[in-house]
């Protein structure tokens, strides 16, 4: 009899685990995702949007019977951007929500904060919307990047100034916090391989639009061309009173900006505005992924317009599909994280990540655009001819 019971209860183990009943956030009919972003403050478009786009991805695959039956599902909370509220949401996401991984979080000084409370508590950081070096350390075994670094951003916008249009003279504006020292360590270092140095750096407080001490310290360096590392809504304010100053230089800024927002806010003023991106164009025609990106967003939200931000939303929501699809019913986060870190390619529809034992970050690529004069962007190659040094 008490072979027969022991044969039973190891059966009974087999089967929840199988069914992913010992693995939080899995139940027999979904698996719940959390998320940490901005969705209020000056940060707030680069959480909704990262929101809609992962929604999008869950929502196609729900209408094609889930993940081997199991639909997603995703709760997020509101982080305004700062650290700690974001140290507070990741613990009720963990403890409260009890959710199977994180995803989709926005910033690097938020991402800063959460990412040891969610590695001592074994549960996956994916995605998140930040270039930062601190997040592609091999020693954090749960966080897996999709994009590429704010190094190889930086790498790109001041190769192709000094390359491109023989610029020289560089100067820079950050926001006073993790995220933009990140930036500035990335333009001073690019500079310093090329034997240039900064002409003049303009610092601003993280979530205000007080930007007008650094605007005067900008002028002071006469930059041919200013990199700015910020969010949408100060970036915008610094170019919008460097014109009405007669402060002309060329201006570029890096992915976290929000491309959409910041047009919206720049209006007229933004023409000639370079942004570096680490997506596709998403109205492009290829790769295949972003038509399918396209149809998904105008089934889930039909008013909502295609933007960079909410398509690198739609790719983190296709990499954890993609990555839970190779558990088959036995979900787990050990095997969610192998099937990222054994794939030699992880092809979705021709948007290719690789990852590997010491590498948590899936793609290189960096993508130049510029905002013409109609508030469209437009993707590029070379400066020469697409804007005036």
């Amino acid at each position: 009899m008490s072979n027969a019971l022991a044969r039973c209860a190891a059966a009974l183990l087999v089967a929840s685990t199988v069914l992913g009943e010992e693995q939080p956030g899995v139940s027999d009919r979904s698996i719940l995702f959390g998320q940490s972003a901005a969705f209020s403050g000056p940060a707030q478009e680069l959480g909704r949007n990262m929101r809609l786009g992962m929604q999008a991805a869950f929502r196609e695959v729900n209408e094609q019977g889930g993940v081997h039956g199991r639909r997603l599902e995703l709760v997020s909370l509101d982080d305004g951007y700062e650290p700690e509220a974001a140290i507070d949401n990741t613990r009720q996401l963990i403890e409260g929500e009890r959710v199977f991984a994180l995803i989709g979080a926005v910033g690097t000084p938020t991402s800063r904060a959460a990412v040891p409370i969610a590695e001592d508590a074994g549960v996956p950081y994916i995605a998140p919307f930040t270039g930062s070096s601190f997040l592609r350390d091999p020693k954090w075994h749960g966080v897996v990047n999709l994009r590429a670094s704010y190094y190889q951003e930086t790498e790109e916008i001041v190769a192709r100034l000094t390359d491109d249009l023989g610029i020289e003279r560089i100067a820079i504006m950050y926001q006073d916090d993790s995220f933009g020292r990140e930036g500035f360590r990335g333009v001073r270092g690019a500079l310093v391989r090329r034997e240039l140095s900064l002409v003049a750096v303009g610092v601003y407080p993280r979530n205000t639009k007080a930007v007008k001490t650094a605007l005067l310290d900008l002028r002071s360096g006469q930059p041919q061309a200013v990199i700015l590392v910020g969010t949408y809504q100060p970036v915008a304010s610094l170019i919008a009173w460097a014109h009405e100053t007669n402060f002309t230089p060329i201006f570029a800024t890096i992915s976290f900006v929000g491309s959409k927002a910041l047009a919206r806010e720049l209006g007229p003023t933004g023409t000639g505005v370079l942004v570096s991106q680490v997506v596709p164009f998403p109205t492009a025609t290829e790769p295949a992924i972003v038509g399918s990106y396209r149809r998904a967003l105008t089934a889930h939200a039909p008013r909502a317009e295609p933007s960079f931000v909410s398509f690198e939303g739609y790719l983190a929501g296709r990499l954890a599909i993609a990555a839970l699809t190779g558990c088959g019913r036995a979900v787990s986060r050990a095997c969610l994280l192998g099937n990222l870190r054994r794939a030699d390619v992880i092809d979705l529809e021709g948007f290719k990540l690789r990852y590997g034992d010491s590498d948590n970050q899936g793609s290189d690529a960096v993508f130049l655009t510029v905002l013409d004069s109609d508030g469209q962007y437009r993707p590029i190659r070379s400066l020469k001819g697409a804007t005036k040094p």
